[in-house]
């Protein structure tokens, strides 16, 4: 009698009939209009950060895996590649390819590989890289060229919106004389600004959110969860002090809310796997990024936001796990 075969992993667990390398596909095409996007504002620069970074992930794991660790590759399952896309579309488009190839070893190897691979790694392998960047590079990670759709590797450079707001409020102008300088919420929308690459339009980002719940590759719970938790607490800052908070429009538009909380706080391996634990992770991803945006030092935080929470994904797990069928939990 043949009896279905019950498979123990780690994760990611998959809620949906999709494969793994299936998930890794749907989130590249989910991608596209961002990466299309950052070519138009970029140009040759887009390109060729996106192109470099990938390669250099791919190989990476390729080289790690077969010559270090002694194993099969595992670059078909197509993690490595949107780990790349997602380190390019955390950094300038002029990074120099040195920084990019360190930026890609770290990711892969030491953010995934070092824990075991696919399913083990604590981190987001993509952020790692990026902050591993930013603490060693801080100069040429804040070096941000202009939109101005060029096919040249070389442009002028411009602070972010974000970058403008930080810096101003320290000199003591208020926010409405600063938002005369930024630009607008149609072209933070759209992407008509300065910044990473991935986090240019805002528009594009919400294509690849909708394709991907569509999909079923994610659910609601950790994007509009974190999104909504960076608008209400700075919607709140700005009505109790509008010449010292920007509007929470600007906040949600501007920087890598978006990135972060579509493609990835909602990493399978670094997130929670409850839907409970989800929300939790996300509000608390939100409230950090606030926190460090407002407070802080660094004019951005959510890279930092969800790294900190990716720590605690263990606890939350332990303690929002889904009640075992068949067994009554004592009340808390």
């Amino acid at each position: 009698m043949n009896k279905p075969l019950l498979v123990v992993a780690p994760s990611p667990h998959i809620h949906a009939d999709l494969t793994v390398p299936q998930i890794m596909r749907g989130v590249i095409i989910a991608m596209v209009p961002a990466l299309i996007m950052s070519i138009y504002n970029f140009g040759l620069g887009a390109v060729y950060v996106t192109l470099l970074a990938v390669g250099f992930c791919v190989a990476a794991e390729y080289s790690i895996t077969r010559y270090l660790l002694k194993r099969e590759a595992s670059i078909q399952d197509g993690s490595a590649v949107i780990t790349g896309m997602l380190l390019a579309f955390n950094v300038p488009s002029n990074l120099p390819w040195y920084m990019i190839l360190i930026g890609s070893v770290v990711a892969i190897g030491i953010a995934k590989l070092s824990f075991g691979g696919l399913g083990n790694n604590p981190f987001n392998p993509a952020l790692v890289g990026r902050v591993f960047l930013l603490l060693s590079f801080p100069v040429a990670m804040t070096s941000w060229p202009k939109a101005v759709a060029t096919w040249t590797l070389d442009g002028s450079t411009s602070a972010t919106p974000l970058g403008i707001l930080k810096d101003g409020l320290r000199t003591g102008e208020t926010v409405d004389t600063l938002m005369k300088q930024m630009p607008s919420l149609q072209d933070l929308f759209f992407g008509l600004h300065g910044g990473s690459l991935g986090e240019m339009s805002g528009a594009a980002l919400l294509v690849g959110l909708v394709y991907m719940l569509y999909r079923k590759i994610i659910t609601w719970h950790i994007p509009i969860t974190m999104i909504a938790t960076v608008f209400i607490m700075t919607g709140i800052f700005w009505l109790i002090h509008p010449d010292k908070f920007a509007n929470p429009i600007f906040h949600i538009l501007s920087g890598g809310v978006m990135l972060g909380a579509i493609f990835m706080a909602t990493d399978y391996v670094t997130s929670p796997v409850s839907h409970k634990g989800m929300i939790v992770f996300a509000v608390g991803c939100g409230v950090l990024t606030v926190l460090i945006r407002l407070f802080g030092s660094y004019p951005e935080g959510v890279s930092f936001a969800i790294l900190i929470m990716n720590g605690f994904v263990p606890l939350i797990n332990n303690y929002l796990k889904p009640r075992k069928y068949g067994v009554n939990h004592p009340r808390r």
